[in-house]
């Protein structure tokens, strides 16, 4: 079909509806049903395995898989990415990461303790192909939308991503809470797992289904046509990198501004990833229905005040500018991290997913629209948009390690939310040496 112009209306909605598509991934595999699936795999042992040689906890063996899997993303995207722009066919790129990722999800349906490498396997790639996608996805920021319209696109995006990903938890709740009124037999026990196994293919289908909407109106790339693939494009990604670093050296605030990303996603991110194996562990629940039933509560929770999150960062960086909006947000994120290390009761378990929610979705949309402000005018977005992620990631994997080590050693990953909260007074510091009109274009 015709391509659309930038700025379309129908491009902009088409670009957001990705996150529709995909953010099912990160709330029933990284956030709600996989930890509590993987949890209940151990309810009849200690929390303790012998894997890889070590004899490791459970949360900390899924803390230490996840930063091998961000580690390698971290690696191969500055390479995809340039090779990308080089080629002008991102959405090739963007589609084979989807499609590893949803398909390693279905693959969670046998992940099983009695050969666990199988699923630890499915879980490292399903990682890999959701955020090897987003460096293809969020490079197209630039390239459909302009500044004025990226900070509320972006938002937008996220909010979808959000109330999508709720339906599809609410229907999965409903499985695994109520498995026989949906033709799932056995105990309660084992029809609840099947359930949550289910689930887990559902997620794929979804991600796959959805996301051909964005992939019908998506231009190829940012290039109306794209050159040969030759051996030497493959290290045409480096090249790239080595051009964006020393562009970085003479635009001061954006430079900054990934320093500052780099700690506070580093923070952001491992608290996502490890709350609800956090609440599993370290809440006092009654019972172990009340910890499942609890536990997808709080990420509903979570997912629902994040909507209204990312609104009100919208309109408070329309008012009062990005920097000190993310300054303000960094500041509620450090007094979290103080505040969690001290909870055990379900009932401060809520009051705490309700103010991470609130902050959740505004950091996320307002760092990438921030970064997107603050690029220098060029066509090969993609360059330095893989900076960004390979920041976000290699913070991921130095945020993960550092709460599985503890965790691992301590028994406990309460110190960990510590150093969590040190990375966001980090954030706060570097972000007050940016000048508050750098954003503005």
């Amino acid at each position: 079909m015709k391509n659309l112009q930038k700025g379309d209306k129908k491009l902009l909605n088409a670009w957001a509806f990705y996150d529709w598509a995909n953010s099912v991934y990160t709330l029933t595999i990284a956030s709600a049903v996989f930890p509590i699936f993987y949890e209940a795999l151990f309810s009849e042992r200690d929390h303790y395995i012998d894997v890889f040689g070590m004899h490791l906890k459970n949360s900390a063996l899924i803390s230490f898989i996840t930063a091998a899997a961000f580690l390698v993303v971290s690696f191969i995207s500055p390479l995809l990415s340039g090779i990308a722009d080089y080629v002008g066919n991102k959405k090739s790129f963007m589609k084979f990461f989807c499609y590893v990722g949803a398909l390693s999800c279905m693959g969670l349906y046998w992940f099983d303790l009695t050969d666990i490498y199988v699923g630890l396997l499915f879980y490292f790639l399903g990682l890999i192909g959701y955020w090897g996608s987003l460096v293809f996805y969020n490079s197209y920021l630039p390239d459909i939308a302009f500044p004025e319209q990226q900070d509320k696109i972006s938002a937008k995006g996220y909010s979808l991503g959000y109330i999508g990903s709720v339906i599809l938890l609410i229907v999965n709740l409903a499985m695994i809470m109520k498995p026989k009124l949906f033709g799932i037999s056995g105990t309660d026990g084992e029809a609840a797992m099947k359930a949550m196994r289910y689930s887990f293919i559902m997620v794929g289908v979804w991600w796959i289904l959805f996301s051909q909407y964005t992939y019908y109106f998506l231009p190829k790339g940012s290039k109306e046509t794209g050159q040969k693939l030759t051996k030497n494009v493959l290290f045409n990604g480096f090249k790239e990198l080595k051009k964006v670093w020393a562009l970085l050296k003479e635009n001061i605030p954006l430079k900054r501004y990934l320093g500052s990303f780099f700690v506070s996603s580093m923070a952001v991110q491992t608290v996502m990833l490890v709350a609800t194996y956090f609440g599993a562990q370290e809440i006092q629940w009654a019972s172990k229905e009340e910890s499942t039933i609890g536990l997808i509560i709080c990420i509903l929770l979570i997912q629902l005040v994040a909507v209204l999150g990312a609104f009100l960062t919208s309109r408070a960086s329309d008012k009062w500018g990005n920097i000190p909006t993310l300054i303000v947000i960094n500041i509620i994120w450090a007094v979290f991290c103080a505040l969690a290390y001290f909870i055990t009761l379900p009932m401060h378990f809520y009051a705490m997913a309700t103010m991470a929610g609130l902050v959740m979705g505004g950091i996320q949309a307002l760092s990438r629209s921030t970064y997107s402000k603050l690029l220098p005018e060029t066509e090969d977005t993609a360059s330095f948009f893989s900076f960004y992620d390979v920041a976000e990631k290699i913070g991921i994997v130095i945020g993960m390690c550092v709460y599985g080590i503890i965790d691992q050693i301590t028994g406990s990953p309460r110190a960990a939310i510590v150093i969590l909260g040190v990375f966001f007074v980090t954030a706060i510091f570097l972000l007050r040496r940016i000048p508050k009109n750098a954003t503005s274009k």
